[in-house]
C-alpha cells in the first residue's frame, strides 16, 4: 500500500484503520448500482490506486475460489453479480410467474433507441410502424432509457439508453452493442434494414441477465406477441 493521503471526512481516522478488502466488500454489498473506484476510495479511506488494485484482486480471488457470485467492472463501476453457472438457483428461488419480462414490443422499441440514439418518439414510431408512447413511458419508468435533449429542427424530445441499460445488458459502454449485420434478412426493400434483428440481439442479451417487468403484462398493437406471460392484445397502440 502507498502512503498517499485521501480525505474522508469526520470519520477519517476510523476508516484508515479498516482493512481495505473487507471494507470494499462491505460497501459493495449494500450498493444498488455500480460504484467507480474513486467513490469507493472515498468511502473506505484508501488511495484510489490501492482501491483499484484491490478490486481487481478481489474479482480474481472470487473466480479462483469458484464463488457463487462475482465482482464485475461494468457500466463504469464495480458491483456484485450472481455467477452465470449458478443463475438457475436464483431463478428457482424467485416465485414462478412473479417476474415477468419485457414484451416483444418493448424489446423492439429498446432496440431502436439503442441503435439509433438519440432518437425521438415519432421516429421510433415511424421505424416500428406503431404508436410507441406507452412503451416509451414504460422504458423511461424502468430506467432503461431517458430524455436526452431536443431535436434542433422539430423540438421533439430525444431519447437515449441509460447506464442502468448498460448494467442490465452486461455492457461496459454503448460501443459494445453486438454487430447486427449477421442478423439482417436478405431483403432489398426493407424499410429500416439497419435495425433488422436488433431486437433479437437485445433479447439474447436480456436473457443472460433478465430485465424484470413489474407489471403482469404489456399491451401492444402486434397480435399474439410472445412474452413470458400471456399478454392481451390492444388495437390502439403499444402501452407499457
Amino acid at each position: 500500500m502507498t502512503d498517499q493521503h485521501v480525505p474522508t471526512g469526520p470519520h477519517e481516522l476510523e476508516l484508515e484503520m479498516l482493512d481495505l478488502q473487507p471494507a470494499l466488500e462491505a460497501v459493495l454489498m449494500v450498493a444498488d448500482q455500480p460504484l467507480d473506484h474513486l467513490t469507493l476510495a472515498q468511502a473506505v479511506g484508501h488511495p484510489p490506486s490501492d482501491v483499484e488494485e484491490a478490486l481487481t484482486a478481489l474479482a480474481q480471488e472470487y473466480t479462483d475460489q469458484g464463488r457463487g457470485f462475482e465482482l464485475r467492472n461494468i457500466a463504469g463501476g464495480w458491483r456484485f453479480f450472481t455467477r452465470e453457472e449458478y443463475a438457475g438457483a436464483v431463478e428457482r428461488f424467485i416465485l414462478d410467474g412473479q417476474q415477468a419480462r419485457l414484451t416483444q414490443a418493448a424489446l423492439e422499441t429498446m432496440a431502436v433507441v439503442a441503435y439509433r440514439q438519440p432518437i425521438s418518439r415519432s421516429r421510433i414510431s415511424a421505424i416500428r410502424g406503431v404508436n410507441v408512447d406507452g412503451v416509451v413511458r414504460t422504458l423511461v419508468t424502468r430506467g432503461l432509457i431517458e430524455e436526452n435533449g431536443v431535436d434542433g429542427e422539430s423540438g421533439a424530445i430525444l431519447y437515449c439508453t441509460t447506464s442502468y441499460f448498460l448494467e442490465r445488458m452486461g455492457l461496459g459502454d454503448i460501443t459494445e452493442l453486438p454487430d447486427i449485420a449477421q442478423h439482417l434478412p436478405e431483403m432489398e426493400d426493407m424499410e429500416d434494414e439497419g435495425l433488422a434483428g436488433a431486437e433479437e440481439v437485445l433479447a439474447d442479451l436480456a436473457s443472460q441477465d433478465p430485465i424484470g417487468d413489474d407489471e403482469t403484462a404489456e399491451q401492444t398493437t402486434e397480435p399474439a406477441e410472445q412474452t413470458t406471460e400471456a399478454v392481451p392484445t390492444e388495437e390502439t397502440d403499444d402501452r407499457g
